[in-house]
């Protein structure tokens, strides 16, 4: 029998020191034991009028705030409007310069220590908010092949940007779909107008080390994700879909992002936080980045964002 000095001995060996973020992240990918998961979590600046430098130095701010284990940055600038029909959309070499200027300043400040991903709204998205959601819908219907072109056109620009970001350093891409859902397209509408454009997205981008597919919705197709998607980690909300953590692992063995509920974030008590965590890590199992479903109200204030840092101990 281990005398209990040995045993202390021996489990200090066996359980990782206290790890920097890039560190926790490589792990989880990994399924390597952790001192405690990688976390991340986020909201939108309203900066998308601003110039890069202004975006960046927010977002660099906050990590440096809340000491986030991963930084997702966010991506508001608008993608550039075509003059006539907004459908007649020309392939941009670089359609977010100032996006791109701001992950330059984003690797600089981070000096390797992190991971960044920058968000990229897949095509049917930036399609929506050239015209409005109704707009491609009625395109869908009444001009197929028009729709089709222009989100061609649309994914060509992005994968140009997609690989510009990782020119300036992301580890890989955080592209946003949420037309995979009941309530937007039915699921051969999905299959036909979006999947070959978000995995022609992914597929640009294969060597990216931190590709992560983000699912927004209630009613998300997510089984259609469990496989042949270039992407290491799928974040969904388990609180807006009620498709638990322990139902997706079922289907898929790669990381689990989320866990926590984004809806009612601000209202969530130090215990509760620990709770979400600890349930989600728990199904997750050691593939795991722990954050909301979805971006936090835009409106949250630090204190209420801290409660998580200080449940981590961050």
């Amino acid at each position: 029998m281990l005398s209990r000095r040995l045993f202390l001995m021996s489990a200090a060996v066996a359980a990782p020191a206290r790890l920097s973020g890039r560190e926790r992240v490589d792990r989880a990918l990994a399924g390597a034991d952790l001192d405690r998961p990688p976390f991340s979590f986020w909201y939108h600046f309203g900066l998308e009028k601003e110039p890069g430098e202004r975006h960046a130095r927010a977002t660099l701010e906050f990590h440096r705030k809340f000491r986030t284990d991963l930084v997702k940055v966010m991506s508001d600038y608008p993608f550039p409007k075509p003059r006539g029909e907004w459908w007649k959309v020309p392939i941009q070499a670089n359609p977010f310069p100032q996006q791109v200027r701001a992950l330059q300043i984003i690797r600089d400040g981070l000096g390797g220590r992190n991971y960044f991903v920058e968000t990229i709204f897949n095509s049917w998205n930036q399609a929506e908010k050239l015209s409005s959601p109704a707009e491609v819908r009625r395109l869908m219907h009444e001009k197929p092949q028009a729709l089709l072109d222009a989100l061609e056109a649309i994914n060509r620009s992005q994968i140009n940007h997609a690989r510009l970001a990782l020119k300036a350093g992301a580890a890989g891409i955080f592209l946003a779909i949420a037309n995979a859902d009941a309530t937007v397209l039915t699921r051969e509408e999905y299959r036909r107008f979006s999947e070959p454009f978000d995995k022609e997205l992914l597929e640009a981008v294969r060597r990216a080390p931190l590709n992560i597919l983000h699912l927004h919705g209630e009613k998300v197709y997510l089984d259609l994700f469990c496989k042949g998607w270039l992407a290491r980690v799928i974040h969904y909300s388990v609180h807006a879909t009620g498709v638990g953590f322990d139902q997706l692992r079922r289907q898929y063995s790669g990381v689990l992002m989320g866990g926590l509920d984004e809806r009612n974030f601000r209202r969530l008590s130090e215990d509760e936080l620990r709770r979400q965590w600890q349930l989600a890590a728990q199904v997750a199992g050691p593939k795991f980045i722990l954050a909301p479903g979805c971006s936090v109200p835009n409106d949250t204030r630090d204190e209420e964002l801290m409660r998580l840092v200080r449940v981590l101990g961050a």
